[in-house]
């Protein structure tokens, strides 16, 4: 079983910041993939950034530059610091690992979300 505990939405004026944190847990092999995807109301769910154990990131355009993903191996968790927060960044932010159970098979786990709002 694995769980991902995410924390660090909320509201936010256009150019604030805020730091997301999704922290895992379970009887695995690896956390191989850590990462963001993202939905605004209407739309579908779209990819922000990933990173891999080893530190290889995947970003999407509308997040880099502004956008910074990082995780501790040690403690399972992966955080998205954003910075200059537009209005259209406004979406329920998904954590998503792939884990390798100890059979070495993958699979992917997605958190429940956790709403940002940039708005004056």
């Amino acid at each position: 079983q694995v769980q991902l505990v995410e924390s660090g939405g909320g509201l936010v004026q256009p150019g604030g910041s805020l730091r997301l944190s999704c922290a895992a847990s379970g009887s695995v092999y690896s956390f191989r993939l850590m990462g963001w995807y993202r939905q605004a109301p209407g739309k579908q769910r779209e990819l922000v950034a990933t990173i891999t154990s080893g530190s290889t990131i995947n970003w999407a355009d509308s997040a880099k530059g502004r956008f910074t993903i990082s995780r501790d191996n040690g403690k399972n968790t992966v955080y998205l610091q954003m910075n200059s927060l537009k209005p259209e960044d406004t979406a329920v932010y998904y954590c998503y690992v792939d884990v390798v159970n100890r059979l070495r098979t993958v699979y992917g786990y997605w958190g429940q979300g956790t709403q940002v709002t940039v708005s004056s």
